[in-house]
This record gives C-alpha cells, structure tokens and sequence, in this order.
C-alpha cells in the first residue's frame, strides 16, 4: 500500500477511502515471538492537504503468539484504529516530530502499520489449554501451580521426620519388654 503525492491530489476535494488487506510479514523479522499473521484489513479514510496527508487507520487481523506457560500457539485477534499524519514539507516535519516524514514523492504507510501491530504484542498471553496444566519441567525449568506446590509442601512436612526424634518412631514397635 503506497501512494504517490500526485496521485493523492484526485481526492483533494474529499476523503480517500481506504479498505485493503496488507501483507506484514516483515513484524515476524522484528519481534521473533510473533508465529505467524494474517494478511491485515485496513479500512478508514485520508484527507490531503497542501502538505500534509491525515489518515484514520483501522487495522484488523489476528497474530498467533506462544502461550507463556504452554509454549502452545495462542490466536489473538486485534482490532487497532489510530489517526496518523504524514508531511513531505521539511518546515511542518521541523515543528511537530509526531508527524511520518515522506520520503521522495510516495507515502508508504506500512512502516507506521509494522509499529501499531508491534505495539499490540502482549508481554504475556496464556491459552486455555494453561489453566488445565498444574505441572511441567523442562531442561533449567519448571511450572507448578500456587496450589500444587502447596499440596506439595504440605506431604513433605507430614513425611519427614525430625532426624531428632528418629529413633523415637520406632519405639512403640519394640518387643522387647
């Protein structure tokens, strides 16, 4: 999805609709935890100016990221809207550094597209199927439950016997008397 300036200058007089799907792969080489994502719809409009282009962004698609505690592919769908600007003229880019600088004579948004979608990542995603795990062990690494550990201790402490009172466990059963 690119547009060159003069191409933008047919909608001077109203809005450019925009309803593409984009393809953003690219956010899998930036973030290595995205799996996979699906060819991403953006709806919405821009209006150009003399030397700016505004844009209402809806971004609509579905990343699949590894859950934290399975590993497991997690689907999660996202749904981003965002108002973005884009200047070719160096003295609107010199006053407000919130603006997408162009460059040469074409407006690639998908930069700006590859940032949203980035900034959707959760740090952590569990899959239903974690809530069912309560133990796991890996090579340097293991998972247990509040609940399980604590079943755990608890059947610990009952087993173990003070190596104090050790020979007293055995004091009942001598027949000795």
């Amino acid at each position: 999805m690119k547009w060159s300036i003069h191409q933008l200058q047919k909608y001077r007089q109203g809005a450019m609709p925009l309803d593409e799907a984009v393809d953003l792969e690219s956010v899998k080489r930036r973030n290595p935890e995205i799996r996979n994502i699906t060819p991403v719809r953006v709806t919405g409009s821009c209006i150009i100016g003399s030397k700016t282009l505004t844009c209402r962004f809806r971004l609509e698609g579905t990343l699949t990221l590894p859950c934290s505690r399975t590993w497991e592919d997690v689907e999660m769908p996202f749904s981003i809207e965002s108002d973005e600007e884009f200047s070719w003229d160096e003295a609107v880019l010199a006053t407000n550094d919130e603006i997408h600088p162009v460059t040469g004579d074409v407006v690639d948004p998908t930069p700006v597209f590859e940032e949203l979608v980035l900034l959707e990542v959760p740090l952590q995603i569990i899959g239903e199927n974690a809530e069912k795990m309560e133990q796991a062990e890996g090579k340097g690494w293991s998972y247990t439950t509040d609940e399980a550990y604590n079943i755990r201790l608890r059947e610990e402490k009952e087993t173990k016997v003070d190596p104090r009172f050790a020979d007293l466990a055995n004091f009942f059963e001598s027949k000795d008397e």
